[in-house]
């Protein structure tokens, strides 16, 4: 529909000699007074055109043509804005669309031909998934799914990293409680992981070795069998989650040395340095980034001779360009806001396009159960786990909570509602709206034969009501929605959009009788509903939540 209106004006533009310009905006106005549609085309060209926007917007107007019971009328408004007030036939004609294209509406092939990888979760394998790491999980899927339904060749990868210090402090973990099952006496350390989970890793290594390791001081054995075994508990949460990656990167490929006889690593290092971004002092390798205004430079290599998240993170960074991916998103926790920056001037210096990289960070996360905050701590033990979350609420609650906010804010879950059988709870609420439908047909079904490939989908158009028109346009919404959450990777878009689409159709539902209409405005508003099922099935599919039939 909006593409319809901006050919009107491209069309009047230039029938009145205006070049007109690459984009041209349609809204719509807050106020319905305003119209269904505006666009401020006349206050942009107005300097260009060295004409007072008012008039500019006055001779526009005169030249826009339409087709037949399409819009009604145009006006100008305020200090220029054209106003467009469409036929409800044409809104009603238009909603048809939804109905032909099905689970194709919304759609599009904007990124065909593109390639593009989305990192997330990437969570250290020392401990079971937090909460706080399943908000970025379902963020990263629900990026994935906006950016596979306008048509890119999505990679979903999860950035193992297996290497480095928390690695150890693992493996001392799991060694120190084998030893307990051996029958000594530990002082456990604080430094190190106090979970149930390292007691059950330990059970298993004695249960397969006895006391053979006792002696064994590498760390290989139990640092391998901790890795495995945490790996697959990550894999089985995500997967109750219906979260699944195409890849899995292992950080420590980044520390083997290449044909050239140096680790991606350690190039890394060799063409910062040549580039005149490395310096070494305390016994460090620094990133020189006081070069590039910054009040401190950042260690790549500490003075242990440990790789700091930096480096390796701009080696990784590395094989997704040569990976030829044109769109690289990586979903972060707040704690990478200080890093990411860092790698994106490494990659910059290094040669590769920043542009091609997108980053969201997610905020915090604080769970509420009656009113009380429960606290995180992967290494005490006292995490607050997302398996618990899951089987207390249900895998569609958990999805839709940790997305119903913005990515930018700190995000408050709160158990209780989030198991309340109400409209507060807003996952019953979209839920609710799609089971209503579901049991509205079937009935249709049963009490004056209804089916859904029934012709008369044209009945539409002689919907007329306040409430039929409003849901209808809003059911157009739909591709403008998934076009805007994929430029500002925020799937919370799509759900404030459900649940407007939701509210709408329960308007609809109690003010517009249906089944008991006269025949063709019962059809009618029959298809509208079977139209208003369809958007909201496509956009579950896209948040990974279920549609349920009845409830």
């Amino acid at each position: 529909m909006q593409e319809y209106l901006i050919a009107s004006i491209q069309q009047a533009l230039l029938a009145s000699g205006i070049e007109p310009p690459k984009e041209i905006t349609i809204e719509k106005p807050s106020n319905k007074q305003f119209g269904d549609f505006s666009t401020n085309i006349a206050l942009t060209l107005a300097k260009e055109c060295r004409k007072n926007p008012r008039q500019l917007a006055e001779e526009i107007s005169a030249k826009l043509e339409f087709r037949p019971e399409t819009v009604d009328k145009t006006t100008i408004a305020g200090p220029g804005f054209i106003n467009f007030y469409l036929t409800p036939a044409f809104i009603m004609q238009s909603v048809e669309q939804v109905l032909n294209e099905g689970d194709q509406f919304g759609k599009t092939c904007t990124g065909k031909g593109q390639k593009a990888i989305v990192e997330y979760v990437s969570a250290n394998p020392t401990g079971p998934l937090t909460i706080g790491r399943g908000r970025g999980g379902v963020l990263g899927d629900c990026i994935a799914n906006l950016l596979e339904s306008q048509g890119y060749k999505v990679t979903r990868e999860y950035y193992f990293n297996d290497a480095g210090r928390q690695m150890t402090i693992l493996a001392e973990s799991v060694r120190l409680r084998y030893l307990e099952c051996c029958g000594e006496t530990i002082a456990f350390p604080d430094t190190h992981y106090q979970g149930d989970y390292i007691s059950d890793i330990a059970a298993k290594l004695f249960e397969k070795h006895g006391i053979e390791l006792k002696e064994v001081s590498q760390l290989d054995e139990f640092k391998q069998l901790a890795e495995t075994y945490i790996f697959a508990s990550i894999k089985n949460t995500l997967h109750r989650l219906n979260i699944h990656h195409d890849s899995f990167f292992n950080e420590h490929k980044l520390y083997q040395p290449g044909q050239n006889g140096k680790s991606p690593n350690e190039q890394v290092i060799d063409a910062l340095d040549k580039a005149g971004y490395i310096s070494n002092y305390d016994g460090a390798v620094w990133f020189t980034t006081t070069k590039l205004g910054q009040e401190k430079d950042k260690v790549l290599i500490k003075s242990t001779g440990e790789p700091s998240y930096r480096l390796p993170d701009i080696a990784y960074h590395v094989t997704k360009y040569e990976r030829a991916f044109s769109e690289i998103i990586n979903v972060f926790g707040a704690d990478h806001i200080d890093e990411y920056p860092d790698v994106i001037e490494a990659l910059r210096i290094l040669g590769y396009d920043p542009g091609r990289i997108k980053v969201a960070i997610n905020q915090f996360v604080t769970t509420t159960v009656n009113g009380e905050t429960v606290k995180m701590s992967t290494r005490k033990g006292n995490a607050d786990l997302l398996d618990d979350l899951i089987d207390d609420v249900g895998a569609d609650a958990t999805r839709l909570f940790f997305i119903m906010r913005s990515k930018d804010s700190h995000l408050n879950f709160d158990v209780e509602l989030a198991k309340k059988q109400s409209r507060d709870n807003p996952v019953f609420y979209l839920q609710y709206a799609h089971a209503r439908i579901c049991s509205l047909v079937k009935l249709a079904e049963q009490e004056i034969g209804f089916t859904q490939s029934d012709i008369g989908a044209h009945l539409m158009q002689n919907l007329d009501s306040p409430h039929e028109l409003q849901l209808g346009l809003a059911l157009l919404d739909f591709p403008e929605v998934i076009s805007s959450a994929v430029r500002m990777l925020e799937p919370q878009k799509m759900v404030e959009y459900l649940h407007h689409v939701a509210e709408l159709y329960h308007r609809f539902y109690q003010e517009c009788p249906i089944l008991k209409a006269e025949p063709d405005i019962c059809k009618a508003r029959l298809f509208l509903s079977l139209a208003s099922r369809q958007v909201l099935q496509n956009g579950f599919r896209i948040l990974g939540v279920t549609a349920p039939t009845a409830m």
